[in-house]
């Protein structure tokens, strides 16, 4: 299974969008997991007609937009807790394993800085943004290969 990942896209006119590289991995993946800042309903639209499943969280900048704070899903055995705002740095890890104690992969944005790190069995996602790079080099997202509880992910450069 392929998941699209991305947060932050800060969508707030029709004529923004993606970068045409984030929809050629959207449209090859059987699911879309979204970390909030969505902003408006736009680009939740634009996924939902793009890939089979879109799963989005409350962001700190979504007004009017109805989204879980969090959420937790089984995708392809794997379990996940997604979350838009995972707190300071310090202290992230056992924050996310209090809140989110089956998950073994916890998706996270807020920062805009693409994180994936893989320890104590848990990995920390933050895709980055893909409109919104702010101080990081490129705009990312990031590409979760699911297999039967199996998994491998990867930040990708837009």
């Amino acid at each position: 299974m392929l998941v699209s990942v991305i947060a932050d896209t800060h969508i707030k006119a029709p004529g923004k969008d993606l970068p045409e590289a984030a929809y050629e991995w959207i449209r090859k993946s059987d699911a879309v997991i979204h970390a909030g800042d969505l902003v408006n309903n736009i680009i939740l639209d634009r996924l939902e007609h793009c890939a089979p499943a879109v799963y989005a969280v409350l962001g700190n900048n979504d007004f009017g937009v109805q989204l879980p704070l969090y959420t937790e899903l089984q995708l392809d055995g794997v379990e996940i807790g997604v979350i838009h705002d995972s707190g300071p740095r310090d202290g992230r890890r056992k924050r996310m394993r209090r809140q989110f104690p089956k998950a073994r992969i916890v998706i996270y944005g807020h920062s805009h800085i693409p994180d994936c790190s893989d320890e104590d069995g848990l990995l920390l996602l933050n895709p980055g943004s893909p409109t919104d790079k702010r101080r990081q080099p490129v705009h990312t997202m990031a590409i979760l290969r699911l297999n039967d509880g199996d998994f491998v992910a990867e930040i990708v450069n837009l």
